[in-house]
């Protein structure tokens, strides 16, 4: 899906991007960054604004791609706060990063602009960072750079942040992992452990959704095996969208959340 860069992202960017550089290193980045054409006339901000205008008309071109390589030295270079002209930058970093949000969209490590996702989803990156889990934290990213552009590879991303999960959880918990360390295996082993056993829950309510959590994750498992870029796409030819990938991420934040803060409440950090 190709995404336009939104006008008010589109200000704010070409702003910043037109203080930071001077008329050469503006071209210089612009056409490092894939903006289409030739650098146009103008002052410095005159330049930067039409220049991703440009790059929203031309059908060639993926903004947002664009986008991200515009802006990754200014979201990722090393910052000294006790530095003066450091401080500014931060200040940029923060703004961009602000109007991002109000366009839900998000800046990925690595150049790369996409969509945000809802709630759980960022509920699920604080614990993850909090908890410092870079296995998950690496597949949480991973998804939500593909969710967009490669649906496939996206799904198979959601799948892999559960099984990263629970592996985490096997380990740290010393129990004997299963023979196979697919999705399913290791889910059920964690979720038995835990206590997600609807039998064993007197609320209806509960034990319709541990239910549903158990058919989730079993769901989430499967497609990745039928449909995405794991295991090839099969033979009934699934058509992915990223509407598909994104509910597949979804869930599997809702469920890994659930088994962390479980996990927690287990070990009495509640």
């Amino acid at each position: 899906m190709r995404r336009l860069i939104p006008a008010p992202v589109l200000s704010v960017c070409a702003e910043i991007a037109a203080t930071r550089e001077s008329h050469a290193t503006l071209d210089s980045l612009f056409t490092y960054a894939g903006a289409p054409g030739d650098p146009p006339a103008g002052s410095k901000p005159a330049k930067a604004q039409a220049w991703l205008r440009i790059t929203n008309k031309d059908e060639t071109t993926k903004p947002l791609e664009v986008l991200g390589r515009l802006i990754e030295n200014y979201m990722e270079a090393p910052l000294d706060p006790e530095n003066t002209w450091d401080h500014d930058r931060l200040k940029d970093r923060e703004r961009i990063g602000k109007i991002l949000a109000q366009c839900e969209l998000q800046y990925i490590k690595g150049g790369k602009v996409v969509g945000a996702l809802g709630a759980p989803s960022r509920t699920l990156e604080e614990f993850i960072k909090d908890s410092d889990l870079a296995s998950i934290d690496s597949e949480f990213n991973r998804a939500l750079s593909n969710v967009e552009t490669n649906p496939r590879e996206a799904v198979s991303a959601a799948s892999n942040i559960l099984e990263s999960v629970c592996k985490v959880y096997i380990s740290e918990e010393g129990l004997e992992a299963p023979a196979k360390q697919d999705l399913k295996p290791v889910w059920t082993l964690v979720r038995k452990h835990l206590g997600f056993d609807p039998s064993t829950v007197e609320d209806q309510d509960l034990r319709q959704i541990l239910s549903g959590l158990i058919s989730i994750t079993e769901g989430i498992g499967a497609l990745r095996t039928h449909a995405s870029s794991a295991h090839g796409a099969g033979m009934k030819g699934y058509k992915l969208e990223p509407r598909h990938a994104r509910l597949a991420i979804h869930s599997a934040h809702t469920v890994a959340l659930f088994i962390l803060e479980s996990w927690r409440k287990k070990k009495g950090a509640f």
